[in-house]
């Protein structure tokens, strides 16, 4: 059962009770009007776009994303266009920057069986301009397009289609039954770039220009609504989906599964400082494992923790694009201290519900948190 903490104890209950009754059956029953199904999702998806009380108005120790660096402050909808480059900027001077995305990467279908009420095809998409590929799954719901799409990364393609590691993690399947096309792939060595002796790019930065590069793909598919394509992901790929759509806006939304959303030494997990993340530099790697004396932060992370950044940066790229975080052991109820800075830049450009929190205690996904995952993107992206 999903105890979620304290404030949103009520919540769950909420939530575990309307899945009960109503499970994958369209929410607002047969025949229902777009609007009416739209308003049904809503109902059961707006209380997690609310911070508990004790979080209300809690910033935290971050420095707000609405202050320049010479210390001005962001007022209008213009400044916030020109403080977003600043941060873009900022942050691309310590990453790297992206080379040109690609305008028309190749997809490769090589391998297709029937599955329950959509196709899924084996599929070998390019990612890079040097021409190298990597291999996934692209699930097709039955009907006519086009479709809403959404990208899932992890460590591997076969965990999003139900046939790797860790249930609950099917989200490739869940989406393609609700009439998503899903593109699942995963990390391999080769999306260092251009390689992992030499990184031009931090490689968590890599990863999201390679999904940026998969979100053009499938814009280009006949079958697939160009302008309604969300990613997500769990944990590792939590993190590389944070990373690809606030750094890509043609990702229209996106969902992360407890990727650990802000700097948290205290918590292994959460571990941006290692070098497969954000600690890469050119010779030996640092000793996996925490930060010690003995054992220090290096690369892009220690620049980033001397100089007071902090990930509530980057989610502000994203208004007023909507996004939630599936909450788990590594994104409890507090960091909403964090996010609040993203609902501070939305209220600035004129938007509201733009940013949203489930929690539970596990680090793994479950089936009341995937609900709501899903019906984010059925809310946002249908």
């Amino acid at each position: 059962m999903n105890t979620m903490p304290a404030a949103n104890g009520f919540r769950a209950i909420v939530l575990m009770a309307l899945v009960g009754m109503v499970g994958r059956m369209t929410v607002a029953g047969p025949g229902a009007s777009p609007n009416a199904e739209k308003e049904a999702i809503w109902q059961r998806i707006s209380v997690y776009f609310t911070p508990p009380p004790e979080y209300a108005n809690d910033f935290g120790s971050y420095r707000s994303p609405l202050l320049f660096n010479d210390g001005r402050r962001v007022k209008t909808p213009a400044d916030w266009q020109e403080r977003r480059a600043e941060i873009l900027a900022t942050w691309e001077s310590l990453l790297g920057k992206w080379p040109p995305l690609l305008e028309k990467p190749n997809v490769e279908f090589l391998d297709k069986v029937r599955r329950e009420n959509f196709t899924q095809h084996k599929v070998r998409v390019e990612f890079a301009p040097d021409g190298r590929t990597t291999g996934g799954y692209l699930l097709v719901p039955d009907g006519r397009g086009p479709f809403p799409a959404v990208v899932i990364v992890y460590y591997e393609p076969e965990t999003a289609i139900g046939e790797g590691k860790g249930a609950d993690r099917d989200f490739a399947c869940q989406l393609a039954r609700r009439g998503f096309v899903a593109l699942s792939f995963g990390h391999q060595p080769s999306l260092y770039y251009p390689s992992r002796e030499q990184a031009d790019l931090q490689p968590l930065h890599a990863l999201g220009y390679a999904a940026a590069n998969c979100c053009n793909a499938l814009a280009r598919l006949d079958f697939v609504d160009s302008k309604r394509i969300g990613v997500t992901g769990h944990s590792y790929g939590g993190k590389w989906a944070m990373f690809a759509s606030c750094f890509y806006e043609k990702f229209a939304c996106a969902a992360w599964s407890d990727p650990g959303i802000v700097f948290d030494e205290a918590r292994p997990n959460v571990n941006y400082w290692e070098p497969w993340y954000l600690g890469w530099q050119p010779g030996p790697w640092r000793k996996r494992g925490i930060v010690t004396p003995d054992n220090p932060r290096t690369g892009a992370y220690k620049t980033m923790i001397e100089t007071g950044r902090d990930l509530h940066e980057l989610h502000a790229l994203m208004a007023p694009r909507p996004f939630l975080v599936s909450g788990g052991a590594e994104d409890q109820p507090s960091r909403w201290r964090a996010l609040n800075h993203s609902v501070a830049v939305n209220k600035l450009l004129g938007y509201e519900n733009r940013v949203a929190m489930t929690n539970r205690k596990e680090h793994a996904p479950n089936a009341e948190s995937n609900e709501v995952l899903c019906l984010f993107f059925e809310y946002f992206l249908k």
